[in-house]
């Protein structure tokens, strides 16, 4: 398996630093040059750099300048950034690391202060990144959790309804879950729950549909840019997996195998503050499915 190199975009005005810088590192990382703060912001916006040196003193935008912009932009506030100088007093040094930088680089280069101060940020950034992942996971079934879900449905409700485009979002519940643990032990039902988590996942289409496991035995399903048919589609295709994978159930009035209920609705967002109000819908949609024998698909357009 062949491991990506982690990018770094240089911003320096003088051509012989961003030579030497490049000298120095390009055996361990890719490396993006910049020679204004204008032109880092684009190439900060358009290449996602994983860490960005920047010059603190450069004509037309000074680093710190440019610092403000990256971190009042979406797609670049998060990136680490040590500064370039070659002097320092306290109250720049105070500046830049209330502006958001990481650390500082002072010129003429010391090789290897270079290179140990970026490799150290970078290990630090990626057991972040390791970290984050694993705080978005539910750590039985290891598909996203609750938390997870919140940030995607907020990011998927702005954008349908910016972009005025349908969503669909469902509740699956397991039917009799309660029984089924206190008859087959709490053992079997973890498995159960990996085994619903897993067969979920594997059914969803697209790139952009998700899942995630919101409660005990309750998981959600999200599907960017469904209208209600394809929706209620998925939704009965799921279900019918999970009834195919003849789990026992002795002790549920609906099957002698395990089944499913779920509700969903499908809407176009008119407005980007009523998320609590879409998920309560779908929720009723659930309780229907219910009230209907369960094991069954309850769904409606709004």
């Amino acid at each position: 398996m062949i491991t990506q190199k982690q990018k770094i975009l240089v911003v320096d005005d003088e051509k012989s630093n961003l030579d030497l810088i490049y000298e120095l590192l390009k055996k361990d990382y890719t490396i993006i040059f910049a020679k204004s703060g204008t032109q880092a912001v684009e190439r900060a916006i358009t290449q996602s750099p994983d860490l960005i040196l920047l010059d603190i003193h450069m004509p037309e935008i000074t680093g710190f300048d440019t610092m403000k912009i990256f971190k009042n932009n979406e797609r670049t506030k998060d990136i680490p950034v040590i500064f370039l100088t070659e002097t320092l007093d306290n109250v720049t040094e105070e500046q830049g690391l209330l502006l958001g930088a990481v650390d500082y680089i002072f010129k003429p280069f010391n090789a290897a202060v270079v290179k140990i101060k970026i490799h150290n940020h970078l290990q630090l950034l990626n057991k972040m990144k390791i970290l984050e992942k694993i705080a978005l996971l539910d750590g039985l079934t290891e598909i996203p959790n609750r938390r997870s879900f919140s940030e995607r449905y907020n990011l998927e409700i702005n954008r349908a309804f910016r972009n005025k485009s349908p969503i669909s979002l469902a509740i699956i519940d397991i039917d009799s879950f309660k029984q089924y643990n206190d008859n087959y032990g709490h053992f079997m039902g973890d498995v159960v729950l990996k085994m619903i988590a897993s067969t979920i996942k594997t059914n969803l289409k697209r790139a952009t549909d998700f899942t995630a496991r919101i409660g005990g035995e309750e998981f959600a399903l999200l599907l960017p840019d469904t209208a209600s048919d394809g929706a209620i589609q998925l939704a009965q295709e799921i279900r019918l997996a999970i009834y195919a994978l003849h789990i026992e159930h002795s002790y549920s009035k609906v099957s002698n195998n395990l089944t499913v209920s779920i509700g969903g609705i499908s809407f176009i967002p008119t407005s980007k503050n009523q998320s609590d109000e879409y998920f309560k819908l779908s929720d009723l949609q659930l309780y229907e499915a219910k009230n209907k024998g369960k094991n069954q698909v309850s769904w409606k357009n709004l």
